[in-house]
């Protein structure tokens, strides 16, 4: 297209950029990034992604969460949406699961196909970004009403899982038997250490022990 006079140009969207949602999405829309989320009116963008420290963990988180969706009614799992939950931040989660519209949850899809108020669950795989997921994600998430929180730390070989309550994240604990279990999500199990250590076989197997818990 020939730009005329009459032809607004917009300017890149670049990391640190302080804008409002309006404004980021007007821009996103028109750059051509692989992922940028606004978190408190800051733009962070994000070019590469590494295969051992996220994608591959992506995956296992990913498909703990899919087979727990399967096996459960009235929920939606996706990977990387952008999510609009205020005018200061549109985050683009590495996993969300919700609970649907129709069922009851807090979120819903929009008419353009975005998700708007806050998933049940957003789970970050946090390597070269993890003080950013600590701390401005988190601080985005809680007041949005975000229930539940999981932050898997790569390099410090740590999961942490974060449940709202009262207006603040408090750390779920693991049991005797080094399961955590959900507060939001009957049967959604997790044994942390066997997903640092890529035993899906056994966390596939601790997460059937809740999925049977609940008949």
């Amino acid at each position: 297209m020939v730009e005329t006079p009459n032809t607004p140009i917009l300017p890149p969207l670049e990391n640190g950029d302080r804008l409002n949602r309006y404004e980021f999405e007007r821009l996103y829309s028109q750059t051509p990034l692989k992922k940028a989320e606004l978190i408190e009116g800051v733009v962070y963008i994000t070019t590469t992604v590494r295969f051992r420290s996220h994608a591959v963990p992506h995956a296992n988180l990913s498909g703990w969460l899919s087979h727990y969706k399967i096996a459960t009614p009235h929920l939606e799992l996706g990977n990387n949406p952008t999510v609009r939950l205020d005018g200061d931040n549109t985050p683009q989660p590495d996993i969300v699961l919700l609970i649907a519209e129709n069922a009851n949850g807090q979120a819903r899809i929009s008419e353009d196909d975005y998700i708007e108020g806050a998933p049940e669950l957003v789970a970050e795989i946090a390597a070269s970004s993890v003080s950013i997921d600590l701390h401005a994600k988190k601080q985005a998430y809680r007041p949005n009403g975000v229930k539940e929180y999981i932050v898997w730390q790569v390099y410090d070989q740590k999961i942490d899982w974060f449940y709202l309550q009262e207006g603040e994240y408090i750390s779920l604990p693991p049991d005797d038997n080094n399961i955590i279990r959900s507060r939001t999500f009957g049967g959604l199990w997790l044994a942390p250490g066997d997903l640092l250590a890529g035993n899906m076989t056994q966390v596939l197997a601790v997460l059937q022990q809740g999925l049977n818990s609940r008949s």
